[in-house]
Parts: structure tokens; C-alpha cells; sequence
């Protein structure tokens, strides 16, 4: 009997330190605030979800915590400690979006949205936003923003010192108001321009049957179907369907895709607009942080075998190079133009307990010949420079990489998939 006392005894003796060290952590957890757990939240979804598992090589339970211990007394004071949380990540593209921005996002992807009408991203070498590209038909095109223009100033505030979703913010506004923006032009002066808020109508496609004279009489004119596509949104794939086979009915004998100054926008709508246009063959691969690599493929009978060019520039981004990608690798279509954006990340999004949104990094992509493209981009089969264009001069006589597309229709060694 003592010598089991003795025992049990040096067992307590030996538990006792490993309670004290193990046993009791502060209670942070059992009594959080709302905005610490909004913050908790935030941090949970990258946690399980982000691409990168060493989480840009930093102790990411330790971030959390040091979150947590700042006082947070409201919710401003709550998404800028996430915000600030999130950039240690360093990506623009894993960040937080408040609930008006998340509701702007939403609806953007719906086909409507009220502002400005710019696509931007951050220029990492600069700090300043650099414009994908301005949505077609909207007061930054009309004030004639183009591709790659740098945004200096947004209402007199620097935008180095902003970001992606601040400088946004700063951009939206109710209809009818101004904002002033200080622009800035390789080769030319800054100048400001002062733009007038609207509601935009996001209409991704505009289709159109153009027959091009051929000198050989032996030969008949080739009828070129003609379709821009300006945005990735949830019409996009029933648009394009409807515009294919609009131009089908026309006797349209070949095509030109226009991706140019297309940012992207649903991942879903880019690989179902490549699968009508292939019989087989893969679109795009994804790898996630596990290095696991799934891969999208084309399963049904394409809309149209007929030839195909399409012309890309650094405005296109994210989805279209997606599609841009799977059409050259499968060789499909003669790609035309010049260097694409470099957008080889994919995003999620998440519905926060708030309103609010949390875009994060889950995946990278690969084109079917397993390419990285992020900040490469895609080089054109055919390089073709292209001074910069107004809206009314797109597919006519000033477009020298739509003219160059016409002139490869046109040669009778031009077959489907022919670079």
C-alpha cells in the first residue's frame, strides 16, 4: 500500500508542471469583443483556405494573437487591425471588403454598378494604381483613361499611401457627384480629369458580322464574325452563346475574339466560354496550398470549328488569360497582340457574419501546357503593337492588331488552330 502512495504521489509530481505549462492559456478566446471576433473570423477563413501555408513565411497563429491583444473599440478600428493583418501576407488580392464594397462587388459581377467605371491593381514597384482597364462605356473611358495609365491623386490624396479597396472607396459615390483624379501617362504630363459618378450597365458582349473583301475572285469574301467581350460577369457565357450562334445563322466563316482591356471577373464564366469553343482538351489546371492539382476540361461539342484569332493586350487580365491560355495551348486560335496582364492567382470569396466580404488567394492556375503566368503574362503568337485607340476606332481601319486579324483570316493556309 506505500508503495503505491509513493507512486501515485511522483505521477501527481510529474503532472503537476505540465498543467502549469499546458493547462491554462490567457482567456482571449472565451472573451472576445465582437470586433475581435469579426477579426478571429477573418483569420480563421485564411487560416484554412489561403494558397500559401507557410503564409509568406510568418507564424500565422502569432499574427492572430497579436491582433487580438489591441484594443478595438468600434468596427472602423476592427477592419483596419484585419486589413493590417491581411497585408502581412503581401497580396493585394487577399483582402477584406466592407460591406457597401462587397455589395458593389456583387452587383459588379451581376451586370450593374454605379461609379466611375475603372478596373485597377497596385503596381508593386511604384505603390501607385495602374489601370487594367476602363469598362466600356463608362465616365473613365469617356474621359479617355486607357490601359496602364497610372492614378496618381484621387481627390487631391496621393494614392501611394492607399489601398486597392481605399483607393476604390474613394471612387465611388452617388450618382451625379464628381471625383477628380490625377492621372499620369508614359511619355506625357500628369493631368487631372474630373469625372461624373453614374450607374454602369455592364454588358459583356458586343457581336457584329463584318465581311471582308478578298481581290481574288476565285476565292469568296470572308464573313467575320466580330465579338468583344468586355467582362467575365454572369451573362457572359449565355451572351457569348447567344452571339455565336446569332453569327452562325449570319454565315460567319471565321471569328475574332476581342479580350482586349478585359479584366476578368467570375473564373466559372471564362471556363465555360472555352469549352464552347473546344471539342476536347484541358482549359486550365489549378494547384492548391497542398501542391494537389485539379484541372477543368472541355466536354461537349464546340459552338464552332471555324477559325480563330483573338486579340489580347496588357488589359487583359485574370479569366481572360485563362481563356486566352486554353485556346492557344490547345491550339485553337492564333492569339494577336500584345503581352497580356500576368494575373495567375484565383481567388474565393467569403461571406463575413458582419456584411462584409473576404476575397482571399486560393489557388494559383497553369495554362494547359503548364504555364505560370503570374506577372509574365501570355505572349501573343503574334506580337502586333497597337497605338492607343478610342472607343469608336475598335475593329476599323485605326485598329492595326483587328486589321492584322482580318489579313490572317484571310490567307487560305489560315485553319483552326493555325499560328
Amino acid at each position: 500500500m506505500q508503495k503505491r502512495i509513493s507512486w501515485f504521489g511522483l505521477l501527481i509530481l510529474l503532472l503537476f508542471p505540465i498543467v502549469l505549462a499546458w493547462g491554462w492559456q490567457p482567456p482571449i478566446a472565451n472573451a472576445l469583443t465582437d470586433e475581435q471576433r469579426l477579426l478571429a473570423e477573418v483569420w480563421r477563413i485564411v487560416d484554412r483556405s489561403y494558397v500559401d501555408d507557410t503564409f509568406n513565411h510568418q507564424n500565422w497563429w502569432s499574427v492572430r494573437q497579436k491582433a487580438l491583444r489591441a484594443p478595438l473599440n468600434n468596427r472602423e478600428e476592427a477592419y483596419s487591425a484585419i486589413q493590417k493583418m491581411l497585408a502581412t501576407l503581401d497580396d493585394p488580392f487577399t483582402r477584406l471588403l466592407q460591406p457597401e464594397q462587397y455589395r458593389s462587388l456583387q452587383t459588379s459581377t451581376s451586370g450593374e454598378l454605379t461609379g466611375v467605371g475603372l478596373q485597377i491593381a497596385l503596381d508593386a514597384k511604384t505603390g501607385f494604381l495602374r489601370v487594367i482597364a476602363p469598362i466600356e462605356g463608362s465616365p473613365a473611358e469617356r474621359a479617355g483613361i486607357r490601359a496602364a495609365d497610372r492614378i496618381l491623386e484621387i481627390d487631391g490624396i496621393a494614392t501611394t499611401g492607399l489601398s486597392l479597396d481605399e483607393a476604390a472607396e474613394r471612387m465611388r459615390g452617388a450618382i451625379g457627384t464628381q471625383v477628380t483624379l490625377r492621372v499620369d501617362r508614359t511619355g506625357e504630363s500628369a493631368t487631372e480629369m474630373i469625372l461624373t459618378r453614374d450607374r454602369i450597365a455592364l454588358n459583356p458582349i458586343y457581336a457584329t458580322l463584318k465581311t471582308t473583301p478578298v481581290n481574288d475572285p476565285q476565292h469568296p469574301s470572308t464573313k467575320v464574325g466580330y465579338i468583344r467581350l468586355s467582362q467575365f460577369n454572369a451573362n457572359a457565357t449565355t451572351e457569348f452563346a447567344k452571339a455565336v450562334n446569332r453569327l452562325e445563322q449570319q454565315g460567319a466563316n471565321a471569328y475574332i475574339l476581342d479580350l482586349r482591356n478585359n479584366p476578368g471577373g467570375l473564373l466559372q464564366a471564362g471556363i465555360e466560354i472555352a469549352r464552347s469553343l473546344l471539342d476536347e482538351g484541358t482549359i486550365v489546371y489549378t494547384v492548391n496550398r497542398q501542391g494537389v492539382q485539379g484541372s477543368f476540361e472541355a466536354t461537349g461539342e464546340a459552338l464552332t470549328r471555324d477559325p480563330l484569332v483573338v486579340l489580347v493586350n496588357q488589359g487583359t487580365a485574370s479569366a481572360s488569360e485563362i481563356l486566352a491560355g486554353a485556346l492557344k495551348d490547345n491550339s485553337r486560335a492564333t492569339i494577336l497582340g500584345e503581352k497580356t496582364f500576368g494575373k495567375g492567382l484565383i481567388q474565393s470569396l467569403f461571406d463575413l457574419s458582419d456584411g462584409a466580404g473576404l476575397a482571399v488567394t486560393v489557388a494559383k492556375y497553369e495554362t494547359p501546357s503548364h504555364q505560370d503566368i503570374h506577372r509574365l503574362g501570355i505572349t501573343p503568337d503574334r506580337v502586333v503593337p497597337q497605338p492607343p485607340l478610342t472607343s469608336d476606332e475598335i475593329g476599323t481601319d485605326a485598329d492595326r492588331q483587328y486589321q492584322a486579324a482580318v489579313e490572317l483570316l484571310n490567307l487560305d493556309s489560315v485553319v483552326a488552330g493555325a499560328p
